[in-house]
This record gives structure tokens, sequence and C-alpha cells, in this order.
């Protein structure tokens, strides 16, 4: 069996959701994306306001709650239920826990086929995209930039810094490609 999961974990408006999208284009089979974005969306607003959800502090900071905690369980539960079930998933992530993060999904994802990658990108390039966005607290960025990294072992790593979110969707092609043996067409 092939890849069915591929994590991309970085910072904010570090490029995940562009990639994620772009891999959906260049990959033959059909892959979903969902990302932590969609289960904070999902969650009850008084669960984004901190306490026992998850908040956001004035200068980037974020901090997540036992709710917030059991709920992303429960996601990251349904996330792999989904993977066994045959569906091909991108998640898109930030490992506010780094190294603990990463184990929270080793643990769920067992045996399920794997790929691992890193998105970086330069704090002052995505503290730019973040002002730009408007949907993120200012600071975000920067706070989490080499953070959600430590300790964190990939597979393989990407830069947004310099370079698209299609070229970046194409290396993780590549090295999906070759790590199954197929050839480039």
């Amino acid at each position: 069996m092939g890849t069915q999961v591929i994590v991309l974990n970085g910072g904010s408006s570090s490029g995940k959701s562009g990639i994620a999208r772009s891999l959906q284009t260049v990959l033959p089979e059909a892959w979903l994306s969902l990302s932590i974005d969609t289960l904070v969306e999902a969650m009850p607003a008084r669960l984004t306001t901190g306490g026992d959800g998850i908040g956001f502090a004035d200068d980037g900071g974020v901090a997540v709650g036992h709710d917030f905690m059991v709920l992303q369980d429960a996601w990251i539960t349904g996330l792999v239920a989904m993977a066994r079930a045959g569906a091909h998933i991108v998640v898109d992530d930030v490992f506010l826990g780094g190294a603990v993060s990463q184990r929270r999904w080793l643990d769920a994802l067992g045996d399920v086929p794997t790929l691992w990658v890193g998105v970086r990108c330069h704090a002052a390039v995505a503290e730019e995209r973040e002002a730009a966005r408007g949907d993120r607290v200012a600071g975000m960025a920067a706070k989490q930039a080499d953070m959600v990294h430590e300790g964190v072992v990939y597979d393989l790593e990407v830069d947004t810094t310099r370079r698209a979110s299609t070229d970046c969707a194409r290396t993780i092609a590549a090295h999906l490609r070759s790590s199954r043996g197929d050839r480039a067409d």
C-alpha cells in the first residue's frame, strides 16, 4: 500500500494550505485536504476564546486547553479512520507542541503509511503573508516559524520562502513517486 496520509507541519502563514491545494492538482489520486483551521472553525465559538478551548494572545501566542485537546484527538482519530477506509488525506497542521504533537499523530496513525513534510518559511516572509491575509493575530507567524519544528522528524522538508506552493507540491509528489519506485511521466 502506498502513502495514505501526507502531514504538512509548519507555522502559520508558511504556505501549507497552498501546498495542500497544489498537491490535489499534481497527484494522480484524489486527495482530501483537511486543516487544523477546519477543526478550529468547526468548534463552538465559546471554545475559540481561550479557557478550555483555543485562545489567541495579542502577541501571537496560542494556548490550548483540555476541551480543545479532546476534540483534536477525536479529529485525528477520525482522519486516521478515513485513511484506513481508503481515503488519501493531506493534513495541514501546526505542531504547537513540536515533537509531542508529532507523537500524538504517530500513535494514532500506527501502521498507516504516512509522509511527514516540514514546511518552512523565513519568519519575516511569513509575517508579510500574515499581514496580507488579515485573518491572523499579528506575531503568530514569527512565534511559530521555528517552534513548530522543534524535535519533529520529517521524511522531507520544503521551504516556501522563495518557492511557490506548486513547486513544493511537485517536490513532494516526486518524493512519493521515488519512494514507490514509480517513474515520472
